[in-house]
């Protein structure tokens, strides 16, 4: 991978990392920024914005500006943690597959179809309807999910790596299996990984806000951005913005992370046109 020169950064991807960062910061120091806890009721039901208010109060009253400060800590940890997880599973299946090949591959490869062909919402609404709705099982079950499409770009960028001569020439040399994951095929594979990570962190940060939309995702006392627009829908009958600043914050870090794996993928390909 080449280091990155800041000065070629184009302003698509700096506004992408601003606003990644912004909402890094909020979700960190959310206890600190927030002017009420998430649970505390200041208010009527929603109130409209006033200095001491900026995004007025929810259905129960309690500070808007709060419940998405506090909203965004929940909802980016539990997207960031299932992605890592998919990823760490994606990974390790996917280089193994491709790096024994016959049986090995074929067997895990027939369990990814077999996952892969059932639609992952109504997959996903069976397991948390049958195992209950707490973090763990959100968690282990969207991360076993997406950790299917994290294999199928693992095994087959690890497919192109394993070929390649100076991966032979480690072998010849004696050098052991970790030692070549680790020195030959983590490099070459980072660009692609991190795109897709990029990109996987969206599907399950929408994922994750429509099953809270739903009902099934995270529950109160917490607070995420997805249950907020859910509970605050009935507010735009009554001319109340409640509801849209939620869904504003989603739409935002998305378009954030889209900015920047955009870049990265560009980038990548970029690097793949000038080494060919």
């Amino acid at each position: 991978m080449k280091k990155v020169n800041i000065r070629t950064v184009p302003l698509s991807a700096m506004l992408g990392m601003a606003i990644i960062a912004i909402n890094l910061a909020a979700a960190l120091f959310a206890p600190w920024l927030a002017p009420h806890s998430e649970t505390a009721q200041v208010g009527d039901i929603w109130m409209l914005p006033s200095s001491a208010l900026p995004f007025g109060t929810d259905s129960l009253g309690r500070d808007m500006l709060s419940r998405i400060l506090f909203g965004a800590r929940t909802t980016i940890a539990i997207a960031l943690a299932i992605t890592a997880i998919s990823f760490v599973v994606g990974i390790i299946t996917g280089f193994t597959a491709a790096i024994y090949g016959r049986w090995v591959d074929v067997a895990l490869t027939r369990v990814v179809d077999t996952l892969m062909s059932i639609p992952v919402l109504i997959l996903a609404l069976i397991v948390l309807s049958v195992l209950g709705t707490s973090i763990p099982v959100l968690v282990g079950t969207i991360a076993l999910l997406d950790a299917t499409r994290v294999f199928r770009l693992a095994r087959l960028v690890a497919q192109g790596i394993v070929c390649l001569e100076y991966v032979e020439a480690a072998r010849l040399r004696g050098e052991g299996l970790w030692w070549i994951v680790r020195k030959e095929f983590l490099p070459n594979a980072m660009p692609p990984l991190l795109a897709e990570f990029g990109m996987r962190f969206c599907f399950t940060f929408l994922f994750i806000a429509g099953l809270s939309f739903l009902g099934l995702g995270i529950q109160p006392p917490w607070a995420d951005w997805g249950s907020m627009v859910r509970d605050n829908a009935q507010a735009i009958n009554f001319g109340q913005l409640a509801p849209l600043y939620p869904a504003a914050a989603i739409a935002l870090l998305t378009i954030g992370v889209n900015l920047v794996v955009d870049w990265l993928l560009a980038r990548n390909n970029l690097s793949l046109g000038e080494e060919g």
